[in-house]
């Protein structure tokens, strides 16, 4: 990297810091702050999602949900994070979001998918958001399940280790909303995810299969994982 590329890396990390400072430290209105969500630069954003004490309404939600995916990491990172004080204060704005979520859940930052996950939780007590939320969930794990099923160790290892990581999560957020996971659907997930070389993959299915006591088929998969190789596998 030359002499003039740090510089200019310098200049706008700079930039960036002081308009970040500037709203931090600033009364800045509910309105302004939404304004800097809606067309900010990436620091005004990231700022003005941290700053926010509260969202008053549908449109306040819409323009924050518009900024958790498909931008910057850093506002994903700061919306996601302020998510789980949005969500319990008014869970009606956010049960129409199913399509964002489910992307923001895999992504490539592990806070984000931990943070929306904890986000969603309080969405359970509203079947117009779960409904249409698992069936979509399930829909968009199996694809995955294919994919991490076929490869080969010449598909090279960040393609391999991207897939996972999806199929990872994924199962996380079945874990979370398995009581509305159609039976015989998780069965067929199950059934995939148990012989998964990745060990991760079979420690989820295996958390999974922690909350079921009562299907035959599915107990007989939970003792057999409970003889995984993998101590992380088969403490569950």
């Amino acid at each position: 990297m030359n002499t003039n590329t740090t510089e200019i890396l310098n200049d706008k990390h700079n930039q960036d810091f002081n308009t970040a400072l500037n709203i931090y430290e600033n009364d800045y209105s509910h309105e302004d702050l939404i304004n800097f969500l809606k067309s900010g630069s990436v620091a005004e954003k990231q700022a003005a999602a941290l700053k926010l004490n509260s969202i008053n309404t549908q449109e306040d939600a819409n323009i924050l949900i518009s900024n958790l995916t498909n931008c910057d990491g850093k506002i994903r990172e700061a919306v996601s994070f302020k998510l789980k004080e949005f969500i319990p204060q008014n869970p009606e704005f956010y049960i129409n979001f199913q399509n964002q979520f489910l992307d923001a859940i895999i992504d490539i930052n592990g806070n984000i998918c931990r943070n929306v996950l904890q986000a969603i939780k309080n969405l359970k007590n509203y079947p117009e958001f779960y409904t249409v939320f698992c069936t979509k969930l399930v829909n968009k794990t199996a694809p995955i399940i294919e994919k991490v099923e076929k490869f080969d160790i010449q598909d090279g290892k960040y393609k391999i280790n991207k897939e996972v990581f999806k199929l990872y999560w994924y199962l996380e957020t079945i874990f979370l909303f398995i009581e509305f996971i159609d039976q015989n659907t998780l069965k067929t997930i199950i059934a995939k995810t148990k012989n998964i070389s990745d060990y991760t993959i079979r420690e989820k299915t295996a958390k999974i299969l922690s909350k079921i006591d009562s299907d035959n088929d599915l107990l007989k998969i939970k003792r057999e994982l409970k003889n995984d190789q993998n101590y992380y596998v088969r403490r569950y």
